[in-house]
């Protein structure tokens, strides 16, 4: 009696072992999700932070187009701005002038893209840049 107890305890283990393998399984589908959902907050994060660049560089380029004060200058100020921002959030951006005596501050407001799915407004990045007046 005693043999057959052995001869049957591997086998019980066995089993035991494929229920746990296939509950693990289970869990990490649940798992799933919550990791997309982390990395696409990752993305948008990187996508915002980009587009606070994008901006920065618009308002410099415009200022300093600006500051040049020639009237055969090849583009306006907020063309210049556009041009040098990738094309893909040069659409969406947005140019305020603020003159003043000695120097020229441009203002470009761009709308942040969205990469996760269901929230689409991240807000607006805004950046000013001042140049001295040639």
């Amino acid at each position: 009696m005693s043999e057959r107890m052995d001869v049957r305890a591997p086998e019980r283990r066995r089993i035991r072992i494929r229920r746990q393998s296939g509950q693990v399984a289970i869990e990490y589908l649940g798992f799933i999700p919550l990791l997309l959902l982390v990395a696409l907050l990752a993305i948008q994060l990187g996508v915002a932070a980009y587009t606070a660049n994008q901006a920065g560089t618009a308002a410099r380029v415009a200022a300093r187009m600006a500051s040049k004060d020639r009237a055969d200058r090849e583009l306006p100020p907020a063309t210049a701005g556009r041009s040098a921002i990738s094309d893909w959030l040069s659409d969406d951006v947005e140019f305020d002038r603020i003159p003043s005596g000695d120097e020229v501050t441009y203002t470009a407001k761009i709308k942040i893209p969205t990469v996760v799915p269901g929230i689409d407004d991240w807000g607006v990045v805004e950046r000013s840049s001042t140049m001295p007046r040639d």
